[in-house]
């Protein structure tokens, strides 16, 4: 029998076995260690079962793990917290699944220099715990924050809440130490400020799933944490696509507050329901939040402009219950949950043209004959779509439904993903985005960084 990496059952043996005469009890092949790697929090699994986890301790552990497998043309998904929802972690059969989570200590943190250097494997949240003592903080807040890895972030190029303001991940990379597809290891980017020197392969990493590279180490360009209250106000509207004009409205007038966060009427509804709180007067919410020593009459002025748009403002008396109103909207996707199986989804699109995606989603829904509840990071026009069904597989027609909101959001001058990545289940409309001609340049960059193919295979680039 062959497996799917094009390796017999013969030569699995001979996989684990080298695996575990280099990195002994690190090698895991226990049953329910194997199951989870086959997931991520998309609900998809990949086929059939690993051969093995490696629970990676150190930057030799990846090496050996990446010089076995390029030795013996075996095929290895590196992985973070497996929190992802593309499916870009999944390891299937014939594979080795190359965890990075116990790789989770800050090396090093320079206030001065407004930076830190971190193993992978260290959750955002606990990061930024630990940096508070520092005075300085990592900007990129995605909602999965409690439970996502910094090395998972940099995978999929993540965003969060604050992108509006402090931007993603790809903003907050200074330099990336990367195992290769041979085991070597390189330095990319540099400490300082400033640096031009060659071509930016920490970008060129940074958002590309493991594909080209494992990274086991990053130096993040982090910020003080800066004196001044926060203001939280949440809108009612009495529609989404009224709330998403609104939206517009403000980043058009040149305010940037640090969250602006869209629910449609579906959403919030769950989410209020979930949190047991009453029925929501309006048909959809922006939830705002500025910060900084401007913060409230930076909130005043957003409060203007939402009531002009048709809002009905409320502003939060202290930072507690903004936290309150921020909760509603941190608990949408458990409040998805409870109304069937959801695939999310993760588009963006120019915030001039939020409205219309809108529109756009309402139609998909009609003539689908489908339910997208859809929340929106509108500061900076990242939507997530949540398509519900029932069951445990996907079924086509609402693969058909995706297809029609995928194209679109590209015929409206956006893009397949803002931050969740292609991982496996977005690849077949890559090509739709990038054209044939850099469909097949990304393919040969590929090419050069695993000659071999056996860096996440059948992810983002599959046929």
């Amino acid at each position: 029998m062959t497996d799917a990496g094009g390796t017999t059952g013969a030569h699995s043996t001979e996989v684990v076995a080298r695996l575990r005469n280099a990195l002994h009890d690190r090698v895991d092949t226990s049953p329910d260690a194997l199951t989870a790697a086959r997931a991520d929090k998309s609900g998809h699994a990949s086929a059939g079962t690993p051969l093995a986890v490696v629970h990676a301790a150190s930057i030799a552990d990846v090496q050996a793990t990446m010089r076995i497998a390029a030795e013996t043309r075996t095929p290895v998904v590196p992985r973070g917290a497996g929190t992802g929802l593309a499916g870009g972690a999944n390891t299937g059969t014939g594979e080795i699944s190359l965890s990075l989570r116990s790789m989770d200590r800050i090396l090093d943190v320079r206030p001065d220099d407004l930076l830190a250097v971190v193993e992978p494997g260290i959750l955002n949240a606990d990061l930024n715990a630990k940096l508070e003592s520092h005075g300085v903080w990592w900007a990129p807040d995605p909602a999965s924050r409690s439970i996502s890895t910094v090395g998972g972030n940099i995978a999929t190029g993540a965003g969060g809440l604050l992108c509006a303001k402090y931007g993603v991940v790809r903003d907050a990379v200074l330099a990336l130490d990367v195992v290769l597809a041979d085991g070597r290891l390189i330095h990319t980017g540099h400490r300082s400020v400033k640096g031009v020197t060659g071509l930016d392969l920490t970008s060129l990493f940074i958002g590309s799933e493991g594909v080209l590279g494992v990274v086991v180490g990053a130096t993040l360009k982090l910020r003080r944490l800066a004196p001044g209250q926060v203001h939280t106000l949440a809108a009612l509207f009495p529609d989404v696509r009224t709330a998403a004009a609104a939206s517009a409205a403000v980043t058009a007038v040149g305010l940037q507050p640090s969250v602006m966060e869209l629910m449609d009427a579906t959403c919030l509804a769950a989410a209020h329901r979930l949190l047991h709180l009453a029925p929501p007067a309006g048909g959809a919410q922006l939830t705002v939040q500025t910060d900084g020593a401007a913060s409230a009459d930076e909130a005043a002025a957003i409060a203007d402009v939402l009531r002009a748009a048709g809002g009905q403002v409320e502003t939060a008396r202290d930072q507690a219950e903004g936290e309150r109103l921020l909760e509603i909207r941190r608990a949408m996707h458990p409040a998805m949950e409870t109304l069937g199986t959801t695939l999310i989804e993760d588009v963006a699109v120019p915030r001039s043209r939020l409205a219309e995606m809108f529109d756009e989603i309402a139609r998909v829904e009609r003539e689908h004959g489908v339910v997208i509840p859809t929340v929106a990071h509108a500061g900076d026009g990242n939507l997530h779509p949540n398509f519900i069904f029932e069951g445990t597989e996907v079924p086509q027609k609402i693969w058909d439904a995706a297809d029609d909101l995928f194209h679109a959001a590209l015929r409206l001058g956006g893009t397949l993903t803002g931050e969740h990545g292609i991982g496996v289940l977005k690849s077949r409309w890559l090509a739709a985005e990038l054209g044939d001609d850099q469909w097949q340049l990304q393919r040969s960059i590929k090419t050069v960084f695993d000659p071999l193919g056996i860096l996440n295979p059948g992810k983002v680039f599959s046929e």
